[in-house]
């Protein structure tokens, strides 16, 4: 694969990457300033995909460019789904990050696109275009899918303003990015585009030919790195960059093995990130919270369009949801029983947040450790415990999640069985009112298996307001509480019980 260095920004030293990084922070913190005070700053936004890329190794390569936006921004990793809901490819992939919606709405579930629904679930750039028919949309791709018809396509409709497809799986990525990094750059210079999509894929290229851990794959980070300094400089050199407010963020499909490939389910090949530098971030800061759906929801906030609840994602700069659980994440610790389980991986805690509690009175003894009674995980750690069984469909979770897995528990020896209670706070009510409860939910079901919430005001006899007898896998999920008349508390129960059955994740519970 040969090494194209021609073109100016191809030629951007350390120090110029240094100086680039610093105008645009500066840049950034004026424009946001003036946006309160002015109608004449104008919000853009410029998405960058770079196909199989792993972030630990961008983090080691010759890559000052990618850097500097996690110096100057927010660097965030995550993880994929997994089989059955969809592979670890770039077709379900990119039509995450382009829709803002997982798989299990989008319909992608791999490379052949069967059973896709842009209708229903369109690119980022069509939102735009049928939201803001004035905004000027651009999309830049050698991966023909993408930008086109070919092989499924196009991921990106036709609504685009302006599409540049060119074929990277039959010309050879390493001589196509160049192409595009050259006609993305004078576009984004010399045209107006308010929301842009490019993509680079000779890095995934390189995973499979040689692997992630491989020499090769580090130098073609580094020459994309070069490509994305160029789209960086072009921004910059805007005549009207002064009355800008730029949005830059960065992105992957999917992960690689060391040995080269994804795919499948393990965590190298779910692993995935998002760069993202521009107002409201603030420089070096790193979350454990972010998703691939939050690219399209921050790009469409970012220009003036309003995601609602079309998408799955969060904008970036949306107010955080000051989630209890997540609150745990210092205090989280490596494995006991998990052989499976990495060493290094601080993923668990049995000790719930300020106000909640476990009760695990009917709860037998023994069993693995990790697992013994509501426990308080992240994905990374609990999807590791087993994989292809559904864990890694747990989607709609963030960060740290409740996790009650008899599974797991009955794999060592124990007496009695499996019976335990999240219990919330007592919160405040007013009788007579209809209060809603909303959480995130992953249920796997068996026969035999309880999954059940209750519900009880001012300390009384707690009451099922839900019963879970099939399925619920990666669900929003929304109760509506009659609270009884001179009610003034109430206090709500999430009890799992069951024996070598499967399990049941819950979030994010609020009531409204």
């Amino acid at each position: 694969m040969p090494t194209v260095l021609s073109g100016r920004a191809l030629a951007v030293t350390a120090t110029a990457t240094a100086l680039l990084a610093t105008a645009l922070t500066a840049h950034a913190a004026t424009a946001e300033t003036a946006a309160t005070t002015t109608a004449t700053i104008t919000g853009k936004v410029l998405v960058i995909g770079i196909d199989g890329t792993v972030l630990d190794r961008v983090k080691a390569a010759d890559a000052p460019h990618l850097q500097g936006l996690m110096a100057q921004g927010l660097t965030a990793k995550s993880t994929l789904y997994a089989n059955p809901m969809a592979a670890t490819s770039s077709g379900p992939g990119w039509s995450t990050i382009a829709t803002g919606v997982w798989p299990d709405k989008h319909g992608v579930k791999d490379n052949t696109f069967t059973g896709r629904n842009p209708t229903a679930h369109p690119d980022f750039l069509t939102r735009i275009e049928n939201a803001k028919p004035s905004l000027n949309t651009y999309a830049a791709a050698d991966w023909e899918p993408i930008t086109s018809t070919d092989a499924g396509g196009p991921i990106f409709s036709a609504k685009v303003d302006k599409r540049l497809s060119l074929k990277g799986d039959r010309d050879g990525y390493g001589t196509e990015d160049p192409k595009i990094a050259a006609a993305a750059s004078a576009e984004l210079r010399d045209q107006n585009p308010d929301a842009a999509f490019v993509y680079f894929g000779q890095v995934d290229g390189a995973g499979h030919s040689y692997g992630a851990a491989s020499r090769q794959y580090l130098d073609a980070i580094g020459r994309v790195d070069a490509m994305v300094g160029q789209l960086l400089t072009a921004v910059q050199n805007r005549p009207t960059y002064a009355q800008e407010n730029w949005k830059i963020l960065v992105t992957t499909d999917h992960g690689h093995t060391d040995a080269g490939g994804h795919g499948g389910s393990t965590i190298q090949e779910r692993g995935t990130f998002v760069i993202a530098k521009g107002g409201g971030i603030p420089a070096g800061s790193v979350r454990a919270d972010v998703k691939l759906v939050d690219v399209a929801a921050t790009a469409l906030a970012q220009v003036g369009v309003d995601p609602g609840s079309a998408i799955d994602g969060i904008p970036l700069n949306a107010p955080g949801d000051n989630d209890p659980f997540d609150t745990l994440r210092p205090n989280l610790q490596g494995r006991v029983d998990e052989t499976g389980i990495p060493a290094g991986v601080k993923g668990f805690t049995h000790t719930p947040p300020a106000g909640w509690a476990v009760d695990n009175s009917k709860m037998g003894t023994g069993g693995v450790t990790e697992w013994a009674g509501w426990a308080f995980a992240t994905d990374e750690f609990w999807s590791q415990a087993q994989r292809d069984q559904w864990r890694e469909l747990n989607v709609r979770s963030r960060d740290v999640f409740a996790v009650a897995d008899s599974d797991e528990w009955d794999d060592k020896s124990h007496t009695g069985s499996y019976d335990s209670t999240l219990i919330t706070p007592k919160w405040a009510v007013t009788g007579g009112t209809t209060r809603n409860l909303t959480f995130q939910t992953h249920y796997h079901h068996e026969a035999g298996q309880t999954a059940q919430v209750l519900v009880s005001y001012d300390g009384g006899t707690p009451t099922v307001v839900k019963n879970y007898t099939a399925d619920a896998v990666a669900r929003s999920e929304s109760l509506g509480l009659q609270v009884p008349a001179g009610a003034t508390d109430v206090q709500i129960r999430f009890r799992y019980a069951g024996t070598n059955n499967w399990y049941w994740t819950v979030d994010n519970v609020e009531l409204g």
